[in-house]
Formats: structure tokens, C-alpha cells, sequence
């Protein structure tokens, strides 16, 4: 029997309470069935998350600016391995509980069409091609090839989401079919198309006047009928209550549930579906609709092997949760990741010729910076601070500097500013760790911002830190910048002032090793932009219009202080295009270094069209060919 011929028996043997309450995503146990209570919540959009111990790799965003898809991959399939070896010590409890299970809502492909939206740095940047072939990756990775599927990836939010945060439970999405179509759904008919992830998960917000969890139009039309989706969707949490209470489209929680159903939203996180009963006595559902949404959620269920003894992933052992290969891997990952905007020959730095290092500024010994957000607990992590403290045979003379947001904050330790302007005067040459942290980025609920919940009010460096480059600058020694944020930061004043400018996204709990490895020259950086890092917001149209025009490297008419795909090397490496779909990569001398190919049209717009990541030793010509369109 299939998977689905599995399913639709066990389900027939089901009452309609029993089928409405396998709909919840804290699906009770059925114990006359022998199904066992199951929770589908789980999260790894860039390791094993709050699990406890795992692998943290670099934040999505970082991965992104690898335009490593073969790197990619193999990230996923590790984080896929320490998924299944967690779950198979936790189902020897007799069920797993949240965030136990197989069932993972990764990864974000919404398009990152503003830098003010705070939950920028989980996707993938603001194309959809490169969107769509890092998820592609990144699905395939954690969804496996095998006769049971290794876990369901989970592709979000659908759709047309991207701030703000704080208005995301009543906003409506206003777009033209054209950017609907070639902006805001195009990763994810890519990703359908080319990787099958088992589950879409519907955003908060509503796009046109249609709340997304409750779409005709983006759930019947669209993702089952033009992208021909066959997998289950899933709410996001709370996201159905949303449509009585923030929406005001339906008028109780039953209609809300009815509605989500009708036009294909299987399953709830959150308790809108304990309505469901009340909707079918109502005639707004007939029990044929239930009984089609669970069949769904148990062929994925058999599927994934939870019934059954033979599945093959069942014996992956504790053991790789933070082994030896995947902190390997995660070092290489967090170097590709790093993106050096700006070298005037400084870099990488000279051990022997270079004595004592001023490390100053509110990130350099910060963990969060390293986990992002959604993310895992590294049991070993190595910050910048102790990364360069342990490649480095000379003298680190740490400062903290500021804190990374507040003014307020420190005048009372010894005016941390003095002491950052003492150790650059001891130093041959200063590095800078500024930047952001993602409590000052992030979803709906984080504090930092106020009334923007999350979202960034402009693309400033904060005051404190302005301030503390400002009078470490007066030293006059040379400087590196590295920036950690998630996403763009104006670094006008560091690009103009400063030897180098490096930007590090959150990198992971191998951050610290990375980033010695790039600035000692041990590797070199390789990462590109996945986003345009702009001068200001008073370039951009507001927050709130979604209209892509004058937006990202497509459609921007000004000029940004570093382009999409922008990002230097340590090799002197010239590109050269011998036809439209084959290029000669040479390079000419310095040191051996990764390099990606980005291929674009210009007309009528510039639009990335592939890319491809190799190796170029020095002395040598690679040569990329790509595929006609």
C-alpha cells in the first residue's frame, strides 16, 4: 500500500472529533488506534533549535552570501542527521513533545525587499533566484532521497510577507499581479518546482484584502492549482484567529476555521481549530473536507516512517549532534558567509609584522551575535574575541567600548570610551566589531524598537557606537571594520575612514574561528551580498508599500553604497564572459580562493540569472558554464 492508501484507512477509522483534533498542531493521542500524541512544531532554520545542544550553523541570511548551493546541501543534511538522532532518543519516551518531532517550519523564503524589516536575516536575501536555489538546497538537505522522507521542510511564510511586525496580524499586503508573480511567490514556485518540500506555511498578513491563511486565491488557485503544491499547509501561530480578530474578514473563530479549511490550510498552530466542531454543526464545513486534511497529515506522517520499523534514518546515532565533521563543516560555512566590502590592501593582516591588535567594540565577546536567532545552543562557541585571541601569537588588547544601544549605559565603568582610545594608541592596528545583534532585529515581541516591535527605525550605526568610532578614529592608527548585523547597515563614515570593511552576519558558534581564519589570511573571503547595502532609508519608498519599485538591485535608482553581489577576495582574480553562458575565472596571483560566478541580464532590468561558486588556485583559469535559459 502507499503512503496515502495508509493514511486514508487509518483515518476512516477515525469520529469526526478524533479527525478534528489531529488538525491541531499538538495532535493528541489516539490510543484505540495506536496513533500516539505528536507535536508538529519544530524549528531548524540554521541547526536544530531549541532542542538544547546542536550544531549552530551561521544565520540563513549568512549562508545566503556563500552562493554555495553544494555547501548548502550539506549543511541541511547535517542538521538533518542531529534532527533524526534527537528524535530517535526522544521517541523512546513513548511520544515526542515540541520541538521533538520530524516535522521542521524551515526555512524563510520571503523575499527581503526592505532592510527595515526585522526578520530579514532569516531568509535568503532580496532575490528570488538565489531564494529559490538556497532553499532548493537547503530543502533537499533535510528532506532527504531515501524510501521514508528524512524530515518535512517547511517553506514560509506564504505569502507576501516582510513587515511590519508590528502590524502583521491585521495588514493587508497591497501588490500588483507582476510582483506578485516575479517577486513574492517566485521562490516559492522554485522551490516546489525543484525541491518538493512537504509543507507551505501561510503568513499572518493578508495580500490583496484575502487573509493568506484563508486565500482562495493564494492557497486553491495558486499554490494547488497553478504551482501544483501537493504537500499540507500549515498556520502560523495564531495567523487563523487573526482573520476574525485582526482582519475582521470573518465573524468568530468558527468562520475563520472554516474558511482556512475550505481553501487548504490543513493544520493550525494555535487553538482556532478547537472551532471546527462548531463550524461543521453550522454547515460552514462537511466532514469530506476533514477527512481529506487529515488523510493529507497522516500520509506525511507515514511517510516520514513514524509507523513503521524499516525506515532507514532510524539508526543515526546521538553521537553526530555536534560532531566533529559538522563543527568542521559549520567553520567552512561561517567563512563563506563573511563578505569583505572594502580592502586597501590591509588584509589580510601580517602576523609578523604586526604586533598588537586593539580589539574594540560591544560584539567582539558577545555569543548572541554567533546564534542569531531560531536558533540552537552551541555547547562550544568561540567568539571573536577568543578566535583571534587564539590565532593571533601577539598581543589582543580588548575593549568593550559601549554598549552595543543604550547612551545611558556605562558611564558609571570607568567611561569604557577612554579605555577604547587607550588600547588604540598601544596598537599597531585596530579592529572594530560594531554592528547589531538580533535582539535589535527580529520578530514581532522584541523589545529594542519600541513601537517598530522588532523592524529597524533607519540603517544607522546606534549612537553609543557612533560615538565610540568617532573618537577611536582620532588616533589615527589603521582600522578594520567588521559589521555584524543581519542585514544592512549604512557604513558610509566606515568605507570612507577605514583600511577594510567586512561584513560578518551572525555567523554562528564557529564565528570567532571564521573570522581569525579570514583576517590572518588563512582563508580567503568568498561571501557576496545577498542584499544592496543602501546609504539611507530617505532612499528607499516607505516601509509599507510593497510595490517593488525602486526597490533591491532590480528596481533601485540611486546609487547604494555596495551593490547586490558585491564582494572582494584575497586573489587577484579578473572575470572575463566568452560568450553569454561561459565565463574564464584567472587568478592572477595573491592566494587560492572560492569565487562566485553571478550571471545577469540587464534588460529591462538587471536580473540574476545563475551563479555557481568554484575554486580558483592562483596561477590558474576556471572556466563556468552555464546552461541557456
Amino acid at each position: 500500500m502507499t503512503f496515502y492508501e495508509r493514511a486514508k484507512e487509518l483515518v476512516a477509522k477515525m469520529t469526526i472529533e478524533e479527525k478534528m483534533a489531529q488538525m491541531r498542531y499538538d495532535a493528541p493521542a489516539i490510543p484505540r488506534l495506536g496513533i500516539p500524541a505528536y507535536n508538529w512544531w519544530s524549528e531548524c532554520l540554521h541547526g536544530v533549535a531549541r532542542q538544547g545542544c546542536a550544531t549552530v550553523f551561521p544565520q540563513a541570511i549568512g549562508m545566503a552570501a556563500s552562493y554555495n548551493t553544494d555547501l548548502m546541501y550539506r549543511v541541511a543534511t547535517a542538521i538533518s542527521d542531529e534532527a533524526r538522532a534527537k528524535y530517535n532518543k526522544f521517541k523512546s519516551f513513548g511520544n515526542t513533545e515540541m520541538y521533538q518531532g520530524l516535522t521542521y517550519w524551515s526555512p524563510n523564503i520571503n523575499i527581503f525587499r526592505d532592510p527595515r524589516w526585522g526578520r530579514g536575516h532569516e531568509t535568503y536575501g532580496e532575490d528570488p533566484l538565489l531564494t529559490g536555489k538556497m532553499g532548493t538546497a537547503f530543502i533537499r538537505g533535510l528532506q532527504g532521497e531515501g524510501k521514508y522522507r528524512k524530515l518535512d521542510a517547511t517553506v514560509k511564510h506564504y505569502a507576501v510577507h516582510s513587515g511590519p511586525e508590528y502590524e502583521r496580524h491585521g495588514f493587508n499586503a497591497v501588490v500588483s499581479k507582476k510582483d506578485l508573480y516575479e517577486t513574492y511567490l517566485a521562490a516559492f514556485k522554485y522551490c516546489i518546482d525543484h525541491a518538493h518540500p512537504s509543507a507551505v506555511m501561510g503568513a499572518y498578513n493578508r495580500v490583496n484584502g484575502e487573509a493568506c491563511c484563508g486565500s482562495k486565491t493564494l492557497l486553491k488557485d495558486i499554490l494547488y492549482g497553478e504551482f501544483g503544491f501537493d504537500g499540507y499547509v500549515v498556520s502560523d501561530c495564531g495567523a487563523i484567529h487573526d482573520i476574525n480578530a485582526g482582519h475582521k474578514i470573518t465573524a468568530n473563530e468558527a468562520e475563520s476555521a472554516a474558511l482556512a479549511v475550505n481553501n487548504g490550510c490543513q493544520l493550525n498552530c494555535g487553538d482556532a481549530y478547537l472551532s471546527l466542531y462548531e463550524a461543521y454543526e453550522q454547515d460552514l464545513i462537511e466532514e469530506e473536507t476533514i477527512t481529506d486534511a487529515v488523510t493529507k497529515l497522516f500520509e506525511a506522517r507515514f511517510r516520514l516512517g513514524m509507523f513503521d520499523d524499516d525506515c532507514e534514518y532510524d539508526n543515526i546515532p546521538y553521537e553526530v549532534v555536534e560532531c566533529d565533521a559538522h563543527r568542521a563543516l559549520n567553520l567552512k560555512m561561517a567563512e563563506e558567509s563573511m563578505v569583505l566590502l572594502k580592502n586597501n590592501g590591509i588584509l589580510p593582516l601580517d602576523q609578523k609584522k604586526i604586533k598588537t591588535i586593539a580589539l574594540i567594540g560591544p560584539n567582539c565577546d558577545d555569543t548572541g551575535v554567533l546564534k542569531g536567532n531560531y536558533n540552537g545552543t552551541p555547547s562550544r562557541y568561540a567568539t571573536f574575541l577568543r578566535g583571534l585571541q587564539d590565532a593571533f601569537d601577539g598581543k589582543i588588547l580588548y575593549s568593550h567600548g559601549c554598549h552595543i544601544n543604550d547612551p545611558n549605559t556605562g558611564n558609571w565603568c570607568g567611561h569604557p570610551v577612554r579605555e577604547a582610545v587607550i588600547v588604540a594608541e598601544m596598537a599597531d592596528v585596530v579592529i572594530f566589531c560594531m554592528g547589531l545583534n538580533p535582539s535589535m532585529e527580529g520578530e514581532e515581541g522584541d523589545t529594542f524598537n519600541g513601537g517598530v516591535a522588532g523592524d529597524k527605525k533607519d540603517l544607522s550605526l546606534p549612537l553609543p557606537q557612533q560615538k565610540l568610532f568617532q573618537e577611536v578614529m582620532k588616533v589615527g592608527k589603521p582600522t578594520v571594520f567588521v559589521n555584524v548585523s543581519g542585514s544592512c547597515v549604512s557604513l558610509c563614515e566606515q568605507d570612507e575612514q577605514c583600511d577594510a570593511v567586512l561584513q560578518c552576519f551572525y555567523p554562528g558558534a564557529e564565528g570567532g574561528n571564521a573570522l581569525a581564519n579570514v583576517l590572518f589570511g588563512k582563508t580567503s573571503p568568498s561571501g557576496r551580498l545577498p542584499v544592496t547595502f543602501y546609504r539611507s532609508t530617505e532612499d528607499l519608498p516607505p516601509f509599507r508599500d510593497y510595490s517593488m519599485e525602486n526597490r533591491t538591485y532590480k528596481f533601485f535608482k540611486g546609487t547604494p553604497l555596495y551593490p547586490f553581489g558585491h564582494g572582494l577576495t584575497y586573489g587577484d582574480v579578473e572575470e572575463k564572459w566568452l560568450s553569454d553562458t561561459e565565463a574564464a575565472v584567472t587568478n592572477r596571483g595573491g592566494m587560492d580562493t572560492d569565487y562566485a560566478v553571478l550571471r545577469f541580464k540587464t534588460e529591462p532590468h538587471p536580473e540574476l540569472l545563475d551563479f555557481k561558486k568554484v575554486h580558483v588556485p592562483v596561477g590558474q583559469t576556471v572556466i563556468v558554464r552555464f546552461e541557456e535559459e
